[in-house]
């Protein structure tokens, strides 16, 4: 291409990079009257069903090269942009920073957010449920490790409201200042991370050096870079951080290893049409009561997508995902007839059936 023909596009470009903006500002203008109307209401600025609608309309619309997930991964940030300029948000997540479950925030909160990374699963919900933060982000089940035991103790615990998921691919990388994998004598890591590595632990040799477990994957690169002949299992992201060498890419034994996250908050969403509700239940301890229970969801046509039972206080509990929102008529009806048993946690833009 000759240069005069590569300098009409790249005016070209620039046309349309200023009409972007302009657009973009004429967004965020309306966005501002729109959050001026819900604070005389009220109402939460956050709204995960209208912004999956939003998605949902331009995908359908859309003639171009973007796919859905640039669809998404563009509109979510100015999302993000435009609900950071009306209310900044204090975003708490189980840290460090470089944590997956920092990646999964960041994935639906964009980089303008403050970010509060927390160190424990309590100290989240203390954060949210103290006014402290404004969302908490916290795992709840992993595809290859099940449910988080001080998740539902948790949402057991603390009245705030489960109000999106968010499912992302959990990689891992081997990372170190070693040059040799011979000379790695100690591996930092989170406790379920060397169980997801351990055929590729095996197959290089590195099952019998010690294996040092710590409270995050983040926190693995950092200790790897501090002493000598070690290495971490971590994220790519938390290598980068930390300035670890990666020496070998996602060493996880399951290829659909799988995570999902809740979002909580103090609000509730309102109905999007693809929704998932979860509960906790406490049965009584009598014969068929369970079946019972079960049999009025089957009735009233709601789809069960998980139910596990769990131990909290001493007490069996079940943790049941179904498909539906708290104000469709049939869920009402299971809700109101079970309340005694029945704690309420959220319902939800569904992003997942199951993992």
């Amino acid at each position: 291409m000759n240069e005069t023909g590569l300098t009409e596009l790249r005016d070209k470009l620039d046309s349309i990079d200023n009409q972007v903006l302009e657009l973009i500002n004429e967004r965020m203008d309306i966005v501002h009257q729109v959050g001026v109307l819900k604070a005389q209401s009220g109402g939460a600025i956050y709204r995960p069903e209208r912004e999956r609608a939003i998605v949902d309309r331009l995908d359908g619309l859309n003639a171009g090269k973007l796919n859905r997930e640039a669809i998404e991964a563009l509109f979510l940030e100015i999302f993000a942009i435009s609900r950071n300029l009306e209310l900044p948000e204090n975003i708490a997540y189980l840290g460090p920073e470089g944590s997956f479950t920092h990646q999964a925030a960041e994935s639906r909160f964009g980089a303008m957010s403050a970010y509060l990374p927390i160190g424990s699963i309590t100290g989240v919900f203390r954060e949210v449920s103290s006014g402290k933060a404004r969302f908490g982000v916290i795992p709840i089940e992993n595809s290859s490790n099940g449910i988080v035991s001080d998740t539902i103790n948790c949402l057991s615990s603390y009245d705030v409201k489960v109000i999106a998921e968010v499912v992302i691919d959990i990689h891992h990388t081997l990372a170190t200042t070693c040059e040799n994998i011979q000379d790695i004598k100690s591996i930092y890591s989170k406790d379920i991370a060397f169980e997801q590595c351990h055929r590729f632990l095996a197959n290089v040799g590195l099952d019998e050096v010690e294996h040092i477990p710590v409270e995050s994957t983040a926190k693995a690169a950092k200790y790897a870079l501090q002493n000598k002949n070690s290495a971490a299992i971590c994220s790519h992201v938390a290598a980068k951080i930390y300035n670890l060498p990666i020496l070998f890419n996602d060493i996880e034994d399951k290829d659909n290893n799988r995570t999902r996250f809740f979002i909580v908050s103090n609000f509730e969403n309102g109905q999007s049409g693809n929704d998932k509700t979860s509960i906790l239940a406490k049965l009584p301890n009598t014969p068929g009561a369970l079946v019972e229970f079960l049999t009025d969801f089957d009735k009233s046509g709601l789809n069960l997508t998980k139910i596990k039972s769990h131990i909290v206080e001493g007490d069996s509990i079940f943790f049941i995902d179904f498909d539906g929102h708290r104000d469709d008529s049939n869920v009402k009806e299971v809700l109101n007839k079970h309340a005694d048993s029945i704690k309420y946690l959220g319902s939800y833009v569904k992003e997942i059936d199951d993992i």
